[in-house]
């Protein structure tokens, strides 16, 4: 099992691995979309192994149903044991997201995830990050 500095929500069944270096919005857009129904895996550092041709997404135990939340500390809330990673998404500043985006992918331990590039802070981004799980899904056509 490898450890991956990032967070990961469970947004509409899809287990979504957030990137981003320290402070760029990780734990914040995750309490967002817990907000709006996700559920927290793991913040800050993720748990991955591969099983049975996937990746699976678990808290390490030191951080199990906790989140960091800023002007407020860590605090425990409910979360999920472990998830499917369908979807990987890097956090960046707005002004270094291309308008039309090639799709891409990241290889994780020989599985190919999909790849999008968000920013966090936008007021659109769990809208844009729930759009990208529809995608994930083949609910909607992506063409970058």
């Amino acid at each position: 099992m490898d450890l991956m500095h990032a967070t990961c929500v469970e947004v509409d069944g899809v287990g979504v691995l957030l990137r981003g270096p320290s402070g760029s919005g990780k734990s914040d857009l995750a309490l967002r979309l817990m907000n709006e129904g996700a559920r927290l895996v793991s913040d800050d550092q993720v748990a991955i192994r591969v099983a049975g041709g996937h990746l699976i997404a678990a808290a390490p135990d030191a951080l199990d149903g906790m989140i960091e939340v800023r002007g407020m500390g860590v605090i425990s809330v409910p979360s999920v044991a472990q998830v499917r990673i369908e979807l990987m998404v890097d956090l960046v500043p707005a002004e270094d997201l291309s308008r039309l985006p090639e799709p891409t992918h990241l290889d994780i331990g020989g599985i190919a995830l999909p790849l999008f590039f968000m920013a966090p802070f936008e007021g659109s981004a769990t809208a844009k990050l729930r759009l990208a799980v529809r995608a994930v899904r083949h609910d909607i056509v992506h063409n970058g």
